[in-house]
C-alpha cells in the first residue's frame, strides 16, 4: 500500500484541538461533511480550544450542524473542554504527557467518548502509540479471513499493535518525496499539514500511515457493496477475490 501511494497526510488538520475536534464530528458521518463543519468553525473564528469553552452551546451547534448529530456533538466537546479544564488546568500539554494506558481510561470515562474516538485522540492528536480501529480495518481483515468484522475493538487492536512493530516501521518515517505510482487516486491521501508533520515516534508514525492506508483500500477497493479486488494493492495477499466480491 505504501509502496503504491506513499504518505498519507493522517490526521489533516493544523492544530492539536483540530485534531479532537475532528474525532468527534466524525463519529457516525463522512469526512467531507466534518470537513463542512470544521470550515463553518474556522471561518467564524471559533477553532480553538478558548473559542468552542466560551461560545454558547446553541451557537456551537448550529456551527457544527453539517456534521449529523450536531446537538450530542457540541455536549461531548463541551464535556471534553470541562474534563480537560479540571483535569488538567486546560493544559492538552499536561493531558497527553499522562502514561498512555492512563490516559485511555480517562479519556474513555468521558460521555460520548469510545475507542476508536479515544485512539483517534491519542494517536493523532497526542502522538500517543496506539493503532485506531475503525470500520475499514475491519472490513478489509474479515475480507482477507484475518479476523471476522465482529471481533471486539480490543481484540482487533491487541492483533494490529503486536503485529506492527518497531521493525517495519522505518521506511514510514520520512517519504515526503515519495512518487505516486498507483493509477487509481492515491488511497485517502491529504495534502500536508502541521499535524500530519509533526514530530512523532516511528511506530506511532507506522500507526498513523497503516491507519490511513488502509481507509484508502477501503474507499477505492474494499467497499461496503463490492469488492474491486483485480486493482487492489492488497490483491496478492487475498486468499479468494471471489469471496471478497461475493459479500461486497
Amino acid at each position: 500500500m505504501f509502496r503504491a501511494w506513499g504518505r498519507q497526510h493522517w490526521w489533516p488538520a493544523e492544530s492539536r484541538f483540530e485534531v479532537i475536534v475532528g474525532a468527534f464530528l466524525t463519529q457516525n458521518t463522512a469526512w467531507t461533511n466534518v470537513e463542512r463543519a470544521l470550515h463553518n468553525l474556522r471561518s467564524e473564528g471559533v477553532l480553538s480550544l478558548q473559542a468552542v469553552r466560551d461560545i454558547p452551546i446553541a451557537e456551537l451547534e448550529q456551527l457544527i450542524r453539517p456534521s449529523g448529530y450536531f446537538r450530542q456533538k457540541a455536549q461531548r466537546l463541551k464535556t471534553f473542554i470541562a474534563y480537560l479544564d479540571q483535569k488538567y488546568e486546560g493544559s492538552m500539554e499536561k493531558m497527553f504527557a499522562q502514561p498512555t494506558a492512563q490516559l485511555r481510561a480517562e479519556l474513555l470515562s468521558l460521555n460520548g467518548i469510545g475507542p476508536e474516538t479515544a485512539d483517534s485522540i491519542l494517536l493523532y492528536a497526542g502522538n500517543h502509540e496506539v493503532f485506531v480501529v475503525d470500520a475499514y480495518a475491519r472490513r478489509i481483515l474479515d475480507r482477507h479471513g484475518i479476523l471476522p468484522e465482529s471481533t471486539k475493538y480490543e481484540d482487533v487492536r491487541a492483533l494490529m499493535e503486536s503485529s506492527l512493530t518497531s521493525d517495519f516501521a522505518a521506511p514510514y518515517v520520512n517519504d515526503d518525496g515519495h512518487q505516486h505510482t498507483h493509477p487509481k487516486p492515491p488511497g485517502a491521501h491529504h495534502p500536508p499539514s502541521p499535524m500530519s508533520t509533526a514530530p512523532r515516534s516511528a511506530r506511532a508514525q507506522l500507526f498513523n500511515e497503516m491507519h490511513g492506508l488502509l481507509v484508502g483500500v477501503a474507499k477505492n477497493y474494499c467497499q461496503s457493496r463490492r469488492a474491486l479486488c483485480e486493482d487492489c494493492p492488497l490483491r496478492a495477499f487475498l486468499k479468494s477475490p471471489v469471496r471478497a466480491k461475493a459479500r461486497g
